[in-house]
């Protein structure tokens, strides 16, 4: 049985759509990324699972329990990572693992292994009160609390925002090892590149699923030749190519512009070298690349305009 099943859940903040019709589900043991910028309706999907948001329409069920009806239950049985620091500022780290340990009638002994592997690297902070704590040990700390209880399933909004770059990769080696141990992951995450570090995937804007599938499977989907365009001008390159009559898309990405070319009309490279060096871009260097989820994720907001 899956762990988390979401049929068609919609919701609304006045008139703004945070949530149109989503839908997916995620079987045990699944490390299950929501990847989409702000505003793109993963808070409010957590907040609706965890118990705490109500759905205008639709039905979810966690755990095999209803989210309205069997709330209570499901509290028991989930750990909620919300994005923003939530934890108790002015008790120290030990004081706040203490605690949530009490909430939910527990031990931190007995739960210890589970936490252990995380614990170990912000233990000798343990008397550190937790508003002082950095960015990195914050989120450490945080993932600590909402494991106390060995929930069996885990949602993590935007664990790593705001964390250093190696703080983030640390978190994800966490996130591997929790689901060794069994536990279902649902983690939200603006970062594309950390898309791939999931066993399945849900693209989301603007409260729309756009694509669910593994991260490779997104990518072979892209379905056009992209290619990655470079000059010494590469702002007015831009603009240039972005008037170019065969152009299906363009987007600025690090030190290349990722190109798309109409479908079924001419895609021709040597035609396009050939414009640009009428326009006067004689250094441009155009070559056909693989497509990355973020492409993927352009791509589908293109389609599904």
């Amino acid at each position: 049985m899956n762990q988390v099943i979401i049929r068609n859940i919609s919701r609304k903040y006045g008139d703004t759509t945070a949530l149109q019709a989503v839908g997916f589900s995620v079987p045990p043991g699944e490390l299950f990324g929501l990847i989409g910028p702000d505003g793109a309706g993963k808070t409010t999907l957590f907040r609706i699972l965890t118990t705490l948001l109500l759905p205008d329409s639709g039905s979810a069920t966690v755990c095999g329990f209803d989210i309205i009806r069997d709330w209570k239950e499901i509290r028991t049985r989930v750990g909620y990572m919300p994005g923003r620091f939530s934890l108790y500022q002015d008790l120290s780290m030990e004081e706040n693992l203490l605690f949530f340990a009490t909430v939910f009638n527990t031990r931190v002994e007995e739960n210890y292994d589970l936490i252990r592997d995380i614990y170990v690297q912000i233990e000798p902070f343990r008397k550190r009160r937790a508003g002082k704590l950095s960015g990195g040990m914050k989120q450490k700390l945080a993932l600590c609390c909402a494991l106390i209880h060995r929930p069996e399933v885990l949602f993590l909004d935007e664990p790593t925002t705001g964390v250093d770059p190696v703080s983030r990769v640390e978190f994800w080696d966490m996130l591997r090892r929790l689901k060794q141990q069994g536990i279902t992951i649902l983690v939200s995450t603006p970062y594309m590149d950390e898309a791939s570090r999931c066993d399945r995937i849900a693209l989301m804007r603007s409260g729309h699923c756009l694509s669910i599938d593994t991260p490779g499977a997104i990518c072979r989907s892209f379905g056009k030749p992209l290619y990655a365009v470079r000059s010494g001008r590469m702002y007015a390159l831009l603009k240039e190519l972005r008037t170019y009559k065969e152009t299906f898309s363009c987007y600025a990405f690090g030190d290349s512009h990722h190109l798309t070319l109409n479908p079924g009309g001419a895609d021709d490279v040597g035609a396009l070298q050939t414009w640009l060096r009428d326009k006067g871009y004689t250094d441009v260097s155009i070559e056909p690349i693989a497509p990355g989820i973020e492409d993927c994720f352009m791509e589908s907001g293109d389609r599904n305009v």
